[in-house]
């Protein structure tokens, strides 16, 4: 991508604010954590591994904020930390970020100057792997991409979502790299429009084949089309290899049991929750009624009228035929596999 998703600069964070695009391409400067925090909340960035670099900087900007001595320091720091986790609970890389940067700054001997840059050196290390871990993702799955493909997608699972390269999109990408044919539907994903909006624009900014969908048509589109396989991306996969990803992932896992179709899900090894039991026990974020009343300001339904507006729900690991992950991919039964993957791994788990 010829655009980043975020950058440091003269010790600020510049984010795409990714609810101007497809229209406008512009870049908003946090100064401060609470910057950072709204820029997350808002969707300014979003996507699960760009969301845990976002907070690492705000961690950053959070600490030339606060002074004191390294006691007081670090307290103050976890605080700060407390309030970034808390802008969208369901991504687990946000927390991950958070809690590796406290791990920095814990581990740095020193007083509040020293670990300032221990922790810029730390977000700039979390970008830098996760560009790294999205080009291995793409090497490993681009193997099960077959040539020629029809491909659907959801939500943005692209360089739009990570720090760069992207994960289910870093797959295509690969495949296409590989010199594979490739052609992705997209579906338009409500109610927030991240696929007709971001997916859509990134694809064609690339120069891959992409068709625009509306969500309700990915049924019909599987029994008619002849598509090849489904793949996704993922915000946190549990222990067992449960993934909560962007709310209408299960109705397309579902769609693609019943026509044969395998559905991946492409996710770096930061998106992995061990601690995590199951699905049931991923948070969901249930986000603010007006994203589904009204569209850029202007009323799409009756006034009062009763909302429910989860952001992600959980497809159970028995729909999912195999997990692309920057250690390899892995197959089920999940739950050793992801342990194994977590703790090292090898190229098929």
């Amino acid at each position: 991508m010829s655009v980043e998703t975020l950058y440091w600069k003269d010790g600020r964070l510049y984010v795409l604010d990714q609810t101007r695009l497809p229209e406008e391409t512009t870049y908003v400067a946090c100064s401060s954590y609470r910057d950072a925090a709204e820029a997350i909340k808002a969707m300014r960035v979003r996507g699960a591994p760009a969301i845990g670099a976002a907070g690492a900087f705000g961690l950053v900007l959070g600490a030339l904020e606060t002074g004191g001595d390294r006691e007081s320091f670090l307290t103050r720091l976890h605080e700060i930390a407390g309030e970034l986790r808390d802008t969208r609970p369901t991504a687990v890389n946000l927390g991950w970020a958070l809690g590796r940067m406290l791990a920095r700054a814990a581990g740095t001997p020193g007083e509040p100057g020293v670990l300032r840059g221990a922790l810029l050196a730390e977000a700039e290390a979390i970008v830098r792997e996760d560009i790294e871990a999205n080009r291995r993702m793409g090497l490993f799955g681009r193997d099960v991409i077959p040539d020629p493909a029809r491909i659907l997608t959801h939500c943005n699972a692209g360089a739009l979502a990570t720090a760069g390269y992207g994960t289910a999109l870093g797959v295509i990408r690969a495949a296409r790299e590989a010199g594979k044919q490739v052609k992705v539907f997209a579906g338009e994903t409500r109610p927030f429009l991240q696929g007709a909006r971001l997916t859509a624009w990134e694809l064609m900014r690339e120069g891959i084949e992409v068709v625009l969908i509306a969500d309700n048509m990915a049924g019909y589109l599987m029994a008619r089309e002849g598509l090849d396989l489904v793949i996704v991306g993922a915000d946190r996969v549990a222990a067992n290899g449960d993934v909560a990803n962007k709310i209408g992932t299960y109705s397309l896992a579902v769609l693609a049991r019943t026509h044969g179709l395998p559905f991946y899900v492409a996710a770096p090894l930061s998106t992995i929750d061990l601690r995590t039991a199951a699905g049931p026990d991923i948070p969901i974020e249930e986000r603010d009624p007006a994203e589904l009343t009204h569209f850029r300001d202007r009323r799409v339904a009756p006034p009062e009228v009763a909302v429910w507006n989860p952001a992600f729900d959980i497809t159970p690991n028995e729909l999912i035929t195999a997990l692309i992950t920057d250690a390899g991919v892995l197959m089920p039964p999940f739950g050793e596999a992801l342990r194994r993957a977590v703790g090292g791994g090898g190229e098929k788990l």
